[in-house]
């Protein structure tokens, strides 16, 4: 779903065009994709992108996005056929692989390797350690879903037990979560960007950690399709890997204030000056691949962390779970 605006990824099809060295990207010969993704944040960079410099129409894709706000939204959709794609936590497939669905959905391109969310407090703590929680209230997120998982996660690392030694809300949906925060609710609120910097620039908070470096690397967000699309429609995935592809090579050989120029069009309440501050951030932290591989020692981390969140009832096998076979093509070509 590309923004009506002249975008550069629109000068740069149009130029393309008028030397005559575009192939048709019109509508009428596009392949149509419906992605939902678990949440409209700049941690999806490369994928936007991907929408903005045209590469989903240069793979012949027509891709329109809609927003899950929650993984199991998202799950929903695609299982619901209201979607083809789904960008989500890895957990949500998990969980629906365990219920014993015969055509369950398959990760087939990651896109994020940290979490991307941040903690926030209503002091500017500048030494903080993750052990001055102790006694003090977060809000977190939906139980069982991976912010809330990494949370849980970072505490225990950190020698605290979640809701002994630190409260957490989990009772707040996603979207509402800042609002709580400003309403007076918790010490500390966990939130992805755009939302912690704005909370900041409210000056109703601080940034004063990041969960993605706290908790490692993790296939924090994947692309996940059900296994008959995968069957009945293999060139279309292949063809949507190949564009994220492009999008994630071009973040990681671009700076922050180039990137931010070229997704403002999904964030028309931001500004350069602000995106670029929060690519930076992400960046510095080394959040996203660099290649759409999904490997087996990430798989089995994210399980780890289940597991210790008491979320995993059974482990997955990596070969059902993860298709490598699009991510492996498109990167020997």
């Amino acid at each position: 779903m590309r923004k009506k605006i002249l975008s550069a990824g629109a000068v740069l099809t149009a130029f393309a065009l008028l030397c005559g060295c575009q192939a048709d990207t019109s509508a009428d010969s596009l392949t149509p994709v419906r992605l939902n993704e678990v949440v409209h944040s700049v941690f999806y960079a490369p994928q936007y992108v991907a929408q903005e410099m045209g590469f989903f129409e240069e793979e012949g894709l027509d891709v329109t996005v809609s927003i899950g706000n929650g993984a199991d939204k998202s799950m929903t959709a695609l299982l619901s056929d209201s979607a083809d794609i789904a960008l989500m936590g890895t957990e949500a497939g998990i969980y629906v692989y365990n219920e014993g669905k015969e055509d369950y959905p398959k990760a087939f391109l990651q896109l994020t390797q940290r979490a991307g969310n941040f903690l926030v407090s209503r002091e500017n703590e500048t030494d903080f350690q993750w052990s001055d929680l102790k006694g003090s209230s977060v809000i977190g997120g939906r139980l069982g879903g991976m912010p809330e998982l990494i949370l849980e996660y970072t505490l225990k690392e950190n020698g605290m037990t979640p809701n002994e030694d630190v409260e957490i809300v989990n009772n707040i949906d996603f979207s509402s979560t800042a609002g709580a925060f400003l309403g007076g609710v918790g010490d500390y609120t966990v939130e992805f960007e755009p939302t912690a910097t704005s909370l900041v620039q409210s000056g109703a908070g601080y940034i004063i950690a990041s969960l993605g470096e706290a908790s490692g690397y993790v296939p924090y967000t994947v692309y996940m399709a059900e296994s008959d699309f995968m069957t009945q429609h293999p060139e279309t995935v292949e063809a949507f890997t190949r564009a994220i592809y492009k999008g994630q090579q071009w973040v990681a050989n671009h700076s922050a204030a180039e990137i931010a120029e070229v997704i403002l069009p999904q964030f028309p309440d931001s500004d350069l000056e602000t995106l670029t501050t929060i690519i930076d951030r992400y960046k510095a932290q080394d959040t996203w691949k660099t290649d759409p591989t999904f490997d087996e020692a990430g798989f089995t981390l994210i399980q780890d962390i289940m597991e210790a969140g008491g979320e995993l009832s059974s482990r997955v096998p990596y070969a059902d779970f993860v298709v490598t076979d699009f991510a492996e093509k498109v990167m020997a070509e």
